[in-house]
Protein backbone atom coordinates (compact mmCIF):
# COMPACT_ATOMS: atom_id res chain seq x y z
CA UNK A 1 0.00 0.00 0.00
CA UNK A 2 1.38 3.42 -0.94
CA UNK A 3 1.60 5.95 1.91
CA UNK A 4 1.19 9.60 0.87
CA UNK A 5 4.22 11.81 1.38
CA UNK A 6 2.28 14.13 3.69
CA UNK A 7 1.52 11.20 6.04
CA UNK A 8 5.22 10.17 6.13
CA UNK A 9 6.18 13.73 7.02
CA UNK A 10 3.64 13.77 9.86
CA UNK A 11 5.04 10.49 11.25
CA UNK A 12 8.57 11.90 11.09
CA UNK A 13 7.50 15.07 12.90
CA UNK A 14 5.76 13.06 15.62
CA UNK A 15 8.86 10.89 16.10
CA UNK A 16 11.07 13.95 16.40
CA UNK A 17 8.71 15.45 18.98
CA UNK A 18 8.73 12.22 21.00
CA UNK A 19 12.55 12.23 21.07
CA UNK A 20 12.58 15.87 22.13
CA UNK A 21 10.12 15.30 24.96
CA UNK A 22 11.24 11.88 26.21
CA UNK A 23 14.76 11.34 24.91
CA UNK A 24 17.93 10.75 26.91
CA UNK A 25 19.15 13.60 29.06
CA UNK A 26 22.88 14.31 28.66
CA UNK A 27 24.99 14.04 31.81
CA UNK A 28 25.86 17.28 33.62
CA UNK A 29 29.18 18.91 32.85
CA UNK A 30 31.95 19.13 35.40
CA UNK A 31 34.32 21.98 36.09
CA UNK A 32 36.47 20.91 33.12
CA UNK A 33 33.48 21.06 30.76
CA UNK A 34 33.46 17.28 30.22
CA UNK A 35 30.43 15.06 30.92
CA UNK A 36 30.40 13.67 34.47
CA UNK A 37 28.99 10.14 34.45
CA UNK A 38 27.62 8.74 37.71
CA UNK A 39 28.90 5.51 39.19
CA UNK A 40 26.56 2.71 38.09
CA UNK A 41 25.85 -0.31 40.24
CA UNK A 42 24.03 -3.21 38.59
CA UNK A 43 21.44 -3.70 41.32
CA UNK A 44 18.64 -6.24 40.91
CA UNK A 45 14.96 -5.61 40.57
CA UNK A 46 12.85 -6.67 43.54
CA UNK A 47 10.68 -8.67 41.13
CA UNK A 48 12.01 -12.14 40.16
CA UNK A 49 12.09 -13.24 36.55
CA UNK A 50 8.98 -15.48 36.66
CA UNK A 51 5.86 -15.98 38.76
CA UNK A 52 5.54 -19.76 38.49
CA UNK A 53 7.87 -22.68 39.17
CA UNK A 54 11.38 -22.18 40.53
CA UNK A 55 12.43 -18.54 40.50
CA UNK A 56 15.94 -19.26 41.77
CA UNK A 57 17.69 -22.61 42.25
CA UNK A 58 21.16 -24.04 42.80
CA UNK A 59 23.46 -23.18 39.91
CA UNK A 60 21.81 -19.84 39.18
CA UNK A 61 23.79 -16.62 39.38
CA UNK A 62 23.33 -12.90 38.96
CA UNK A 63 21.96 -9.85 40.69
CA UNK A 64 18.66 -11.54 41.57
CA UNK A 65 20.53 -14.23 43.52
CA UNK A 66 22.59 -11.51 45.21
CA UNK A 67 19.37 -9.84 46.41
CA UNK A 68 18.00 -13.19 47.62
CA UNK A 69 21.16 -13.77 49.65
CA UNK A 70 21.06 -10.28 51.15
CA UNK A 71 17.45 -10.81 52.25
CA UNK A 72 18.32 -14.21 53.75
CA UNK A 73 21.06 -12.46 55.74
CA UNK A 74 18.48 -9.99 57.08
CA UNK A 75 16.46 -12.84 58.61
CA UNK A 76 19.67 -14.58 59.79
CA UNK A 77 19.41 -17.64 57.59
CA UNK A 78 22.67 -16.90 55.79
CA UNK A 79 25.92 -15.79 57.41
CA UNK A 80 28.12 -15.34 54.37
CA UNK A 81 27.94 -12.11 52.41
CA UNK A 82 26.09 -12.07 49.06
CA UNK A 83 28.12 -13.56 46.24
CA UNK A 84 25.56 -13.71 43.43
CA UNK A 85 26.11 -17.48 43.15
CA UNK A 86 23.32 -19.87 44.26
CA UNK A 87 25.59 -22.35 46.05
CA UNK A 88 25.05 -25.09 48.62
CA UNK A 89 24.98 -22.62 51.53
CA UNK A 90 22.24 -20.62 49.83
CA UNK A 91 20.28 -23.79 49.13
CA UNK A 92 20.55 -24.81 52.80
CA UNK A 93 19.46 -21.34 53.93
CA UNK A 94 16.41 -21.39 51.65
CA UNK A 95 15.49 -24.90 52.84
CA UNK A 96 15.75 -23.82 56.49
CA UNK A 97 13.67 -20.70 55.85
CA UNK A 98 11.00 -22.81 54.12
CA UNK A 99 10.86 -25.44 56.87
CA UNK A 100 10.50 -22.83 59.62
CA UNK A 101 7.40 -21.48 57.89
CA UNK A 102 5.76 -24.79 57.05
CA UNK A 103 6.65 -24.65 53.36
CA UNK A 104 8.05 -27.61 51.40
CA UNK A 105 11.80 -27.78 52.03
CA UNK A 106 12.88 -27.86 48.39
CA UNK A 107 15.87 -25.51 48.68
CA UNK A 108 14.54 -23.76 45.57
CA UNK A 109 12.84 -20.38 45.63
CA UNK A 110 9.30 -20.55 44.26
CA UNK A 111 6.84 -17.65 44.22
CA UNK A 112 5.35 -18.52 47.64
CA UNK A 113 8.80 -18.62 49.26
CA UNK A 114 9.84 -15.39 47.59
CA UNK A 115 6.70 -13.50 48.63
CA UNK A 116 7.09 -14.70 52.23
CA UNK A 117 10.73 -13.51 52.23
CA UNK A 118 9.76 -10.15 50.72
CA UNK A 119 7.18 -9.61 53.45
CA UNK A 120 9.78 -10.17 56.19
CA UNK A 121 12.63 -8.07 54.77
CA UNK A 122 13.45 -4.69 53.26
CA UNK A 123 14.99 -4.07 49.89
CA UNK A 124 18.77 -4.38 50.37
CA UNK A 125 20.90 -1.28 50.10
CA UNK A 126 23.97 -1.02 47.91
CA UNK A 127 26.43 -2.14 50.57
CA UNK A 128 24.19 -4.97 51.79
CA UNK A 129 24.33 -6.34 48.25
CA UNK A 130 28.10 -5.92 48.07
CA UNK A 131 28.93 -6.54 51.73
CA UNK A 132 31.94 -8.68 50.85
CA UNK A 133 33.01 -6.75 47.75
CA UNK A 134 32.60 -7.59 44.10
CA UNK A 135 31.04 -4.25 43.15
CA UNK A 136 31.93 -2.57 39.84
CA UNK A 137 34.67 0.05 39.89
CA UNK A 138 34.13 3.74 39.30
CA UNK A 139 35.73 5.41 36.29
CA UNK A 140 39.34 6.30 37.07
CA UNK A 141 40.18 9.84 38.13
CA UNK A 142 41.95 11.80 35.34
CA UNK A 143 45.03 11.96 37.59
CA UNK A 144 45.30 8.17 37.30
CA UNK A 145 45.69 8.05 33.53
CA UNK A 146 49.45 8.49 33.26
CA UNK A 147 52.31 6.59 34.88
CA UNK A 148 52.13 3.92 37.59
CA UNK A 149 49.18 4.63 39.88
CA UNK A 150 47.17 3.00 42.65
CA UNK A 151 43.81 4.63 41.82
CA UNK A 152 41.47 4.50 44.84
CA UNK A 153 37.78 5.46 44.54
CA UNK A 154 35.89 6.15 47.76
CA UNK A 155 32.57 6.21 45.89
CA UNK A 156 32.77 2.68 44.51
CA UNK A 157 35.16 1.45 47.24
CA UNK A 158 37.58 0.02 44.73
CA UNK A 159 41.28 0.22 43.90
CA UNK A 160 42.63 0.01 40.37
CA UNK A 161 46.31 -0.73 39.74
CA UNK A 162 47.00 1.21 36.55
CA UNK A 163 49.99 1.74 34.28
CA UNK A 164 49.77 4.42 31.57
CA UNK A 165 45.97 4.46 31.69
CA UNK A 166 45.52 0.67 31.52
CA UNK A 167 43.91 -1.15 34.45
CA UNK A 168 45.86 -4.28 35.40
CA UNK A 169 44.04 -5.22 38.61
CA UNK A 170 40.85 -4.12 40.39
CA UNK A 171 40.09 -4.99 44.03
CA UNK A 172 37.47 -4.03 46.61
CA UNK A 173 38.77 -1.83 49.42
CA UNK A 174 37.59 -0.42 52.75
CA UNK A 175 38.41 2.93 54.36
CA UNK A 176 38.62 4.63 57.73
CA UNK A 177 35.63 5.62 59.86
CA UNK A 178 34.38 9.19 60.22
CA UNK A 179 36.73 9.68 63.18
CA UNK A 180 39.78 8.26 61.39
CA UNK A 181 39.12 9.09 57.72
CA UNK A 182 41.35 8.02 54.88
CA UNK A 183 43.02 11.12 53.43
CA UNK A 184 42.17 12.20 49.88
CA UNK A 185 44.60 13.57 47.34
CA UNK A 186 47.71 12.57 45.43
CA UNK A 187 50.47 10.75 47.33
CA UNK A 188 53.29 8.32 46.61
CA UNK A 189 54.42 5.04 48.13
CA UNK A 190 57.36 5.82 50.41
CA UNK A 191 57.77 2.55 52.36
CA UNK A 192 56.77 -1.08 51.95
CA UNK A 193 56.62 -3.50 54.90
CA UNK A 194 55.66 -7.14 54.20
CA UNK A 195 54.98 -8.24 57.80
CA UNK A 196 54.08 -4.93 59.37
CA UNK A 197 52.32 -4.61 62.75
CA UNK A 198 50.75 -1.29 63.77
CA UNK A 199 52.70 0.38 66.57
CA UNK A 200 49.62 2.42 67.50
CA UNK A 201 46.85 -0.23 67.38
CA UNK A 202 49.06 -3.38 67.65
CA UNK A 203 47.14 -5.00 64.78
CA UNK A 204 48.74 -6.86 61.86
CA UNK A 205 49.08 -4.95 58.56
CA UNK A 206 50.54 -7.49 56.10
CA UNK A 207 51.70 -6.26 52.68
CA UNK A 208 51.64 -2.65 53.93
CA UNK A 209 52.43 0.06 51.36
CA UNK A 210 52.59 3.41 53.16
CA UNK A 211 51.55 6.53 51.25
CA UNK A 212 50.59 9.23 53.83
CA UNK A 213 52.03 9.26 57.35
CA UNK A 214 50.75 6.12 59.06
CA UNK A 215 48.16 5.40 56.38
CA UNK A 216 48.87 2.47 54.11
CA UNK A 217 47.27 0.10 51.65
CA UNK A 218 47.38 -3.36 53.23
CA UNK A 219 45.63 -6.69 53.68
CA UNK A 220 43.00 -6.81 56.45
CA UNK A 221 41.92 -10.01 58.20
CA UNK A 222 38.88 -8.17 59.59
CA UNK A 223 37.79 -6.97 56.15
CA UNK A 224 38.18 -10.51 54.81
CA UNK A 225 35.97 -11.87 57.62
CA UNK A 226 33.34 -9.13 58.04
CA UNK A 227 33.36 -7.09 54.84
CA UNK A 228 31.96 -3.58 55.02
CA UNK A 229 30.47 -4.24 58.44
CA UNK A 230 33.65 -2.71 59.88
CA UNK A 231 36.20 -0.06 59.02
CA UNK A 232 39.89 0.82 59.27
CA UNK A 233 41.74 3.43 61.30
CA UNK A 234 42.43 5.38 58.11
CA UNK A 235 44.24 2.80 56.01
CA UNK A 236 43.00 1.39 52.71
CA UNK A 237 42.08 -2.23 53.51
CA UNK A 238 42.15 -5.04 50.93
CA UNK A 239 40.34 -8.33 51.64
CA UNK A 240 41.78 -10.41 48.77
CA UNK A 241 45.12 -11.69 50.08
CA UNK A 242 46.21 -13.10 46.73
CA UNK A 243 45.54 -9.79 45.02
CA UNK A 244 47.37 -7.67 47.62
CA UNK A 245 50.34 -10.08 47.54
CA UNK A 246 50.55 -9.60 43.78
CA UNK A 247 50.23 -5.81 44.12
CA UNK A 248 52.93 -5.73 46.80
CA UNK A 249 55.31 -7.52 44.43
CA UNK A 250 54.61 -5.10 41.56
CA UNK A 251 54.35 -1.72 43.28
CA UNK A 252 57.55 0.27 43.79
CA UNK A 253 58.49 3.08 46.13
CA UNK A 254 57.63 6.30 44.34
CA UNK A 255 54.53 4.95 42.58
CA UNK A 256 51.62 7.36 42.89
CA UNK A 257 48.47 6.87 44.99
CA UNK A 258 45.37 8.85 44.06
CA UNK A 259 42.51 8.77 46.59
CA UNK A 260 39.34 10.46 45.31
CA UNK A 261 35.56 10.47 45.65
Amino acid sequence: MRIPGRTVALFASAAALAVALGGCKPPPEGADGKPQYPVHFDTPSARPRTTTGALFARGDSGTGVRELQARLRQVQWLNDGPTGEYDDLTEQAVSGFQGKRGLPRTGRVDNVTWQRLLAMTHRPGQWELYLMGGQPAAAPDPRCLTGRVLCVSKTSRTLRWMIDGRTLTTVSVRFGSQYTPTREGVFSIYWKSRHHVSTLYHSPMPYAMFFSGGQAIHYSYDFAAHGYAGGSHGCVNVRDEGAIASLFAQVRNGDRVVVYR
